[in-house]
Formats: C-alpha cells, structure tokens, sequence
C-alpha cells in the first residue's frame, strides 16, 4: 500500500484538516507525492512575476492551506491519464467525506475537462 514520504508529510501538516482528511484516505487507493500545501505570499508573487500561477493570491497563502499541489507517483509530467485518475479519486473522496473539492483539471466542475482556460492538473481546493 502506498505511503507518504518525509517531505510529503511535512507537506501535509500545512494543510486544512479536510484536505488532510481526504489526502489521508487517497494514499491508500493511489501513490502520489504532495508537490505544495502552504506557499508564502512572497513565494505567490515570485510566481506571479514568473508567470507559473495566474494569480496574485491563492488559497496556498492561506494558514492552514486551502490548496494542495499533488502528481503521481513516479511523476510523469506527459501521463495526464494518471493526473485525471486523481483529480477524480480526490473528487470522490470529497464529496464521500461531504467535502467540497475544486481541481484545477475542471475549474467549474461540470465534468467537462476540455472547457478549461487552462488545466493545472495538479492543483485541488477547497471550495
């Protein structure tokens, strides 16, 4: 059975108590590694400037993170499938735990994928 490492534990602590929740129940389905919980509002703004996110603040910003950044693991940047794969499995568990999840593969979560401006497939919020 999958397991988080070290660093995504520590990940996992800057995180809200529902998305620890749901993250908790998906390592046991899934092997993922958690890229990013908490992101500095300085942090937010180097990527901003560096134009890898889209906006000035994010639910990363907030104490404990409403965001998480998560992939496959092993990561394969190219095997959107397995992106998709989680996007819905944390989707699931969320709406099993009565935890409403938004990922950045379905902005407006219609289920239609192919209506996004842009896909961050790793990105999941609470909404």
């Amino acid at each position: 059975m999958p397991s988080f490492g070290m660093k995504s534990q520590e990940r996992l602590k800057t995180l809200h108590p529902h998305l620890q929740s749901v993250l908790n129940k998906a390592i046991k389905l899934a092997d993922f590694t958690i890229l990013e919980g908490h992101r500095s509002i300085e942090k937010q703004a180097e990527l901003y400037e560096q134009k890898k996110t889209k906006v000035k603040r994010s639910k990363h910003n907030e104490s404990p993170s409403l965001a998480v950044d998560i992939a496959p693991y092993p990561i394969d940047w190219n095997n959107r499938e397995r992106f998709f794969f989680l996007g819905g499995l944390l989707r699931g568990i969320g709406e099993e735990f009565g935890i409403p999840i938004r990922w950045g593969g379905d902005w407006d979560s219609d289920g239609e994928s192919t209506d996004n401006e842009f896909d961050d497939l790793v990105h999941f919020e609470l909404r």
